[in-house]
């Protein structure tokens, strides 16, 4: 234990030495450079079929195309049901879903669901590969409280590239307690994905792979559009905040100090409001809060200037202009959500975790066939991770967490709510307290994993099975091998 704290002291003084270096360094910013000129895009809901056993329907064609975010200027990109993103689903809790996913892109991919709770074989995860040309049809029925969820490829090697060329959405989920806020999508209800890019002269995507942590942007699109600006009709606006970039993290508020809302982190409501000026989403992240306008006003989102790593930048990201006539919202107090916080029984296991500068997890890097964990169907652990790399977050799939501790003292309020995706800077311990889902499969595993994609890429990734309670000790833990055409065999 001594070694670990001395191990931990030095990788923090390593730390302040390089960010002293870097002192002096020009920040990245497009403040003063937008004209916010362009109406924010606003990915439709799709619409779904009714099947005949009840369940909704949803078509999602993965494919390419051409898209003009810089005036008069063409990029190659990839969309879902368009050039670029996908439409936002939007289901309630205790629905049941089948979609056809069709393959349109010309090579291999996957599509993700993530912050959802189902059975593994329908996750999406780089074990449901689609070959091009073909359609991968998943089914659950939506068993979790209402959160702002998300779909994207996590096809093993090119995730960053897949996420980075425009293949993502939103999956809204809604309960009882989630009509409580603002949900009148598209107008006191809006999505923004945020996304930063690298452009070339004429206008195409840049991919850097040179960087620790992949590609980093000097220029915004929300929801796909460069220069945005939104126009409110209502009093108070929920807005879901996504951070689906590659790499890079924002502090999210707004050039005045404006206030807000925080309503929501990754995977649910909070059990109330908390009143916020800024808020950090590392990749992966998402967080709900209801913003309050006066008539007329007007009001810049902002990202502020971070130390990290991935958070160094300042950029303006949305004007929002109030008409000179709001609806009046109804006010936003006490208890939002009626689902119990997730609590650590007395004998919950504990599994611990090393993130590390090579981009490996326990000092291993992902294998294909190799399964890390093996986790009773719906239990509740104690996970802790330690960072002695670079800066990374922390994802598992099918699960939700509650953090109970950042080096070994309780979170900020705000980070108390369910989660699924969780920052963890250099020379940092993280604990949390992690609700599986009850889905037992002992032959397809999940995944966690670094939400930097090219770290998750480079194989900072582990695997676990969720398996029937009392047979954890009798499940293999390698996988039998088989064909795999993208050349991938281990990490």
């Amino acid at each position: 234990m001594k070694s670990l704290h001395i191990y931990f002291a030095l990788m923090i003084t390593l730390l302040a030495i390089s960010l002293a270096g870097c002192g002096k360094e020009e920040v990245v910013t497009n403040v003063g450079k937008l004209e916010f000129e362009q109406p924010l895009n606003i990915p439709p809901l799709l619409e779904a079929t009714m099947e005949s056993d009840g369940s909704k329907h949803f078509t999602l064609t993965m494919q390419t195309g051409r898209t003009e975010f810089l005036p008069g200027k063409m990029a190659d990109t990839s969309g879902i049901n368009g050039t670029y993103l996908g439409p936002t689903i939007r289901a309630a809790r205790g629905d049941k879903v089948s979609f056809d996913v069709v393959n349109d892109l010309g090579e291999q991919s996957t599509l993700h669901w993530h912050g959802m709770k189902l059975p593994a074989v329908m996750d999406g995860g780089p074990h449901q590969m689609i070959d091009a040309g073909k359609t991968w049809s998943p089914h659950w029925t939506i068993d979790q409280p209402s959160a702002t969820v998300w779909y994207h490829p996590h096809l093993h090697g090119k995730t960053a590239e897949h996420v980075y060329r425009g293949l993502a959405g939103m999956f809204i989920i809604d309960d009882e307690d989630s009509k409580k806020l603002p949900s009148n999508y598209g107008i006191d209800d809006i999505p923004l994905i945020v996304q930063d890019k690298l452009f070339t002269d004429d206008g195409k995507f840049l991919e850097d792979d040179e960087g620790i942590f992949g590609t980093l942007g000097d220029e915004i699109l929300i929801n796909g559009t460069y220069d945005p600006y939104l126009k409110v009709t209502a009093s108070q606006v929920r807005f879901r905040l996504l951070n689906g970039s590659n790499a890079r993290a924002y502090h999210f508020g707004f050039n005045d100090g404006k206030t807000f809302k925080l309503v929501a982190n990754d995977a649910g409501l909070l059990q109330e409001p908390v009143t916020m000026d800024r808020i950090m989403l590392s990749p992966g992240e998402r967080a709900e809060i209801v913003v309050e306008f006066e008539p007329g006003e007007e009001a810049i989102l902002h990202s502020f200037n971070g130390h990290a790593g991935i958070d160094s930048g300042e950029f303006d990201l949305l004007k929002i202009i109030a008409a000179p006539e709001l609806a009046e919202s109804a006010p936003i107090d006490g208890q939002l959500s009626t689902v119990p916080e997730i609590e650590a029984p007395e004998n919950a296991r504990v599994r611990q975790f090393k993130l590390t500068m090579e981009n490996k997890i326990n000092d291993k890097y992902m294998d294909m066939y190799r399964i890390d964990e093996v986790v009773p169907a719906g239990a509740t652990e104690i996970w802790e991770i330690n960072n002695f790399g670079h800066s990374h977050n922390f994802h598992i799939h099918n699960a939700a967490f509650r953090v109970l501790s950042v080096n070994d003292k309780e979170p900020p309020e705000y980070e108390r709510g369910r989660k699924d995706t969780v920052f963890i800077p250099n020379g940092s311990n993280v604990k949390i307290v992690v609700e599986f889902g009850n889905y037992a499969d002992p032959h397809y595993p999940l995944m966690y994993h670094c939400h930097l994609l090219r770290h998750e890429d480079d194989g900072m990734m582990g695997q676990f099975l969720l398996v029937e309670p009392g047979t954890e000790s009798e499940v293999p833990t390698t996988l039998p091998k088989k064909e795999n055409k993208d050349g991938h065999d281990g990490h």
